[in-house]
């Protein structure tokens, strides 16, 4: 059974599914969680903390996501495969996590900057580590990388980076996704990476696989 702390956080990823960040209220997370307003206000102690933590949590589950497909027994070299495709799938559905992998961050979404310098330090361990703010791209990568170890850092850097492109700028529409005026709808999804980009990542990987040094040159 999930936590108060975890059914706001769920609660407010869910509302921006259908409204700006602005708009959210805090009465109506608190009501959608099931929770007292002042539960909501003892966790995050404002909207802008509630802001610092549900970015923070989305963080903390993409790594989690990347060191559970990792320790699949599979050879590495298919898990880093999976680990490019389950980024790109999971960023088309999750906003915010987009947003922190990019950095393209727009008024529908919680601001991601820290608390105020001098605030006073949060009663919830896990709000404070929150209010020191996301995670910069970069060091979401660097953190990502870190996950597969040594070994195979090279790879992984290669492959996320591959597969942030692919977030970055998916695949243009066919002529059939094309509407009546002429103008590219939207795609329907973002995922799964082309089939072309995934036998091009088995391709540089094999070189990591086959070197003696267990190192792309």
């Amino acid at each position: 059974m999930p936590t108060a702390r975890e059914a706001l956080l769920d609660a407010a990823l869910a509302a921006l599914a259908y409204r700006p960040w602005p708009a959210v209220r805090m009465a109506d997370l608190a009501g959608a969680a099931r929770v007292s307003r002042q539960t909501l206000y003892n966790e995050f102690g404002s909207k802008e903390g509630l802001a610092r933590a549900l970015v923070r949590w989305e963080a903390d589950a993409y790594l989690e996501g990347v060191r559970r497909l990792l320790a699949d027994p599979a050879p590495p070299e298919r898990n880093l495969v999976v680990v490019a495709e389950w980024i790109v799938t999971r960023a088309a559905a999750r906003p915010v996590l987009r947003a922190l992998l990019t950095g393209a961050w727009d008024e529908r979404l919680p601001a991601p900057r820290p608390a105020r310098p001098g605030a006073r330090p949060a009663a919830v361990p896990a709000q404070r580590r929150a209010d020191e703010g996301p995670p910069a791209p970069g060091e979401l990568v660097a953190a990502t990388v870190a996950c597969a170890g040594e070994g195979w850092a090279t790879g992984c850097e290669l492959v996320v980076r591959l597969a942030l492109s692919h977030v970055v700028a998916p695949p243009v529409p066919s002529m059939e996704g094309r509407r009546a005026d002429g103008q590219c709808a939207e795609p329907e999804s973002w995922s799964p990476m082309t089939p072309a980009m995934t036998r091009l990542i088995e391709t540089i990987l094999s070189v990591e696989t086959t070197s003696p040094r267990k190192t792309i040159p």
